[in-house]
């Protein structure tokens, strides 16, 4: 079974850019669909982006859309999401997740193995 590490988080002021990747093992990560998902403290897990087996359709959160882009890299199994203009309520946990559902789906209950998060901080 694919295992995934989450890297790349990091404290970062409003208006800054992180980029952050999501690194498997264990299996081969392009017979996946692979998500983002992030959790503010007190708030529920929620949806950011998806990217399907082979990198070509992209799907967004409305509260990324044109500052997040999750792009991927099936030769060196990995995906990675490149987050700009970033706001102080991006802050969050954020974990990678994949999924064995070919069609885009943003629940979390649908993905199967999780990264163990990495933690990115925005200032003001």
């Amino acid at each position: 079974q694919v295992q995934l590490v989450d890297s790349g988080g990091g404290l970062v002021q409003a208006g800054g850019s992180l980029r952050l990747s999501c690194a498997a093992s264990g299996g081969v990560l392009s017979n996946y669909r692979v998500g983002y998902f992030r959790q503010a403290p007190g708030k529920e897990r929620e949806f950011v982006a998806s990217i399907n087996l082979d990198g070509t359709t992209t799907y967004y959160a409305d509260s990324v859309k044109g500052r997040f882009t999750i792009s991927r890299d099936n030769a060196k199994n990995t995906v990675s999401l490149q987050m700009d203009s970033l706001k102080v309520e991006d802050t969050a946990v954020y974990r990678c997740a994949v999924t064995t559902w070919r069609r885009l789906v943003t629940q979390s209950e649908l993905h199967d193995c999780w990264g163990q998060g990495t933690q990115v901080t925005v200032s003001s």
